[in-house]
Parts: C-alpha cells; structure tokens; sequence
C-alpha cells in the first residue's frame, strides 16, 4: 500500500500520491522520519518556552532530553519485537528505518529515563513530567502524519463519512484514516490541556501528566479497535496497546481524584512554587555570585 493513491471522498473527487522519500544533496531522506522530527523539534520549542513555569531550567531539560530521545526510541522499538516477535536476526531487529515503532514502548523508556536523569540532578520528575506532557501531545499529533506519508496504521474498511480511499491497481478500498483520528484527537488534547494551564493552576505536581494518560489512554482504547496492524499479546487475541491504554487511563483518573480528595494538597508543595521560594531566601540571605540552593525533591 506504500504506493496507492490517497483520497478522501468527503473533501471530493481529488486523489493525491505522494512518495514516501525524496533525495537531497544525493542522500535519500523519508518522509515519515522527516515528520517525525518537526514533531519532535516543536515539542521541545513549546516546552522550553514554558519550562520556567514548572521550576524547570532550559539546561536541565536539555540534559533529561539527550538521554530520553535515543533510549525513547530503543523502548519503542523493544516493545514492538517484543510483541511482534517476527524476527530471526539482530539487523532485522536494529533496523529501525524499515518500520516498526510502537508509542507506548517509547512512552515507558522515556519516562523511566526522566525519573533516573531527575533523581540524578535532583529535580522533581513528577514536575518534569508535567511539563513534557505537553511535549508527547504535540509530538504524537504530528508524528501520526508520518503514518500518512507511508500509508500505514489505517484501519479496517468503513463507508463512514470520513472515510479514506486507498486505491493501487485501479483497486480502491475505503479504510477508518485511524492515523487521523488519533492526531486530531492529540491535538484536542493538547489545546484542552494548554488553555487548562492558564486558566487554573495545577494542584499537585504530575497533574498534567495524569490528565495526558488519562486523555490519551482513553483515545487509544477506542482507536486501537479499529486498526488492522495492532500488536497482540501472543494468541489471546488481546491487543497489547488497547489493554495498556484501558489500564493506564483508569489508574490515572482513579490518581487524580485520590489526590485532589486527599487534602493534602498546597501551592507551596509545587516543585516551582518550592524553586522560587528557595532563591528568594538565598537573595534575602544576600548570597550574592552563588547559584541558588535547589530544594530537596520529594516526589
């Protein structure tokens, strides 16, 4: 299907073919990575933009990011052998470029590695987490339109309204555009989530990153249900991402209200609120020239 014609009837009778590659400079780059990275690139320029707002210095970010990335990708890419598992040898396993990334293996390494890079420079990673939370939302919303580009992760055939047609050998077959759904439905989220931040502070630090699991989760159990190429959990017919997302979505929602009907919530437990109150003691005790002494985190 890489090749087909792509169309969707509601937007009329127009069709469109785009290649999945092209050449530069003699090197041959593709799409789906080249997506992938504006994604990536305008994540990190909205959370530097906003890291500030989380107690979260640029440097610090940066540093969470070198090791987060390349291991993000390695989770992603573990997680579908894993649940694949249809491959003999180690450079079918190494090459990424040829396809096979799951989301949530990428989620789970990125953020085992924030919690081991943050309890290392001594920054909250539930803060953190907050924080990139908006990051993953604008990443997978763009991302998705790799799928496009590769005429990938679409699901099964529909005459829904919004349907789209592949078509290859004069041979069109009209398919839920589940690659689509999930960016527009990341896009929601994250717009939900931004106005949500400005509009009322967060209670508890990781609230945001909550609400991102819950939200997304939630998307996923739904879309996953129509696509063609999920992952099973050996031959239960289970699907592997549909399960996660059902469980995560719940723990989450059940986190939030525990937390917020626990009482024990305060802005001066914020990580950010705790960042500033330590600098402006450090500049009342006239420690001029000395970098302000970080607060002890205990998240």
């Amino acid at each position: 299907m890489s090749s087909a014609a792509i169309s969707f009837p509601l937007l009329g009778s127009w069709s469109i073919c785009p290649p999945n590659s092209f050449v530069l400079f003699g090197h041959t780059f593709y799409w789906y990575g080249v997506i992938i990275a504006c994604g990536f690139l305008l994540a990190v320029t909205y959370c530097y933009r906003r890291s500030a707002e989380f107690g979260i210095k640029q440097d610090d970010l940066t540093d969470v990011l070198l090791f987060a990335v390349p291991l993000g990708i390695v989770g992603a890419r573990i997680y579908y052998i894993v649940f694949f598992g249809n491959y003999t040898t180690l450079a079918e396993m190494v090459a990424i470029w040829e396809g096979g990334l799951a989301i949530y293996g990428g989620i789970i390494a990125a953020v085992i590695t924030v919690f081991v890079v943050c309890r290392v420079k001594k920054i909250s990673t539930l803060a953190l987490l907050d924080l990139v939370a908006f990051g993953f939302l604008i990443g997978q919303s763009v991302g998705r339109w790799g799928n496009f580009m590769n005429r990938e992760a679409f699901g099964y055939e529909t005459d829904i309204f919004c349907r789209m047609g592949l078509t290859l050998n004069g041979e069109t077959i009209y398919v839920h555009p589940t690659f689509l759904y999930e960016s527009l439905w990341n896009c929601i989220g994250f717009i939900t989530l931004h106005i949500l931040s400005k509009k009322r502070p967060r209670r508890f630090d990781g609230q945001f990153f909550l609400y991102y699991i819950a939200w997304y989760g939630l998307g996923r159990v739904w879309i996953e249900g129509l696509r063609t190429d999920s992952l099973y959990i050996g031959g239960s017919g289970i699907r592997v991402s549909q399960l996660l997302a059902g469980l995560t979505c719940a723990a989450a929602v059940i986190t939030v209200f525990t937390v917020l009907k626990s009482g024990r919530c305060s802005p001066e437990k914020l990580w950010v609120n705790r960042v500033a109150a330590a600098q402006a003691a450090d500049a009342e005790a006239g420690s001029e020239g000395s970098e302000p002494e970080e607060p002890e985190d205990k998240s």
